[in-house]
């Protein structure tokens, strides 16, 4: 029986299950609250899974700073007002660093330095096209891209999108690095709720219409960051997702696809304080392979 117990041991660990994974969404629940036991880090966590419509909810509905996750609502509006023949991707826009602050209307220019993406500066006084800048607003999270394409679709247009689509506590007041607005609490704001509905009406082909779903979908399979969710799955699973981080915060969202065409919401919002990032992103890349760990388990 020991020969036996240590077979059935390995092999768990082989196929990527771990022996002790809960087999109801409470005990699931009650090991992520573990997981996330954290001194002064708060985490948020939505989870669906798409095919049974099976929840695992924390701390959803209270509002985050959304960092960089607000550039998922900015693609969608792009996409909106594409199928609406408001603009084409195929367009090109002018590359500029200079905007206005929401809070008085004052010049503000965008710091190289504190981008992820840098080639984008290189080519101030060119022109790129609003396709290639959406890809490099969620792929790269380019600050500079963003700051363009809000100003293009409007923030105000963004929020009634996000609203008309039942993500009511999603706020998209302006685009990164406005720092005046920053110190007058102007911020844009998120809650895992919001997020997860987005997200399941994205893989479901719902959002604006099934081909933009389809293409914003194929954005978000490129993404370059992905030190959470994506970090402890096994390499043929496939996550469309989005990363937000600023100095205490770090986020991801997104879809992961299964081999067998399974899918499942994830969506991971956390503050903490500065000196325990590694360990709240190890925390959240745990919750991710448990969850994923869960899923396979049924």
């Amino acid at each position: 029986m020991k020969w036996l117990s240590l077979i059935l041991f390995l092999n768990s660990m082989a196929t990527g299950a771990y022996p002790q994974t809960p087999k109801t969404s409470v005990g699931m629940r009650e090991e992520l609250i573990r997981k996330f036991d954290i001194p002064d880090a708060h985490i948020a966590l939505a989870f669906k899974d798409l095919r049974t419509g099976e929840t695992i909810l924390i701390n959803e509905k209270e509002n985050y700073h959304a960092a960089s996750t607000m550039k998922v609502p900015v693609l969608i509006e792009l996409y909106r007002q594409a199928g609406e023949g408001k603009i084409s991707l195929k367009d090109s826009m002018l590359i500029k660093n200079s905007f206005s602050s929401i809070a008085d209307g004052s010049e503000f220019k965008l710091d190289s330095t504190d981008d992820s993406e840098y080639q984008l500066y290189r080519e101030i006084g060119q022109k790129r096209t609003i396709a290639s800048l959406a890809y490099n607003m969620i792929i790269l999270s380019s600050n500079l891209a963003t700051n363009l394409l809000i100003e293009l679709v409007n923030p105000e247009n963004v929020m009634k999108t996000m609203k008309a689509i039942g993500a009511m506590d999603i706020k998209v007041l302006r685009g990164v690095e406005d720092g005046k607005a920053f110190q007058k609490g102007l911020n844009n704001t998120t809650t895992a709720a919001d997020l997860m509905l987005i997200y399941e009406l994205m893989a479901r082909k719902k959002l604006v219409s099934k081909k933009a779903s389809t293409e914003m979908v194929k954005i978000l399979l490129d993404q370059k960051f992905n030190e959470i969710i994506p970090a402890q799955l096994p390499a043929d699973v496939k996550v469309a997702h989005k990363t937000g981080s600023i100095t205490g915060l770090q986020h991801n969202s997104g879809v992961i696809y299964l081999p067998n065409g399974e899918k499942y919401v994830l969506v991971l919002l956390s503050r903490f304080k500065p000196s325990d990032e590694k360990k709240v992103v190890s925390a959240m890349a745990d919750a991710s392979r448990a969850l994923f760990d869960y899923v396979n388990a049924k």
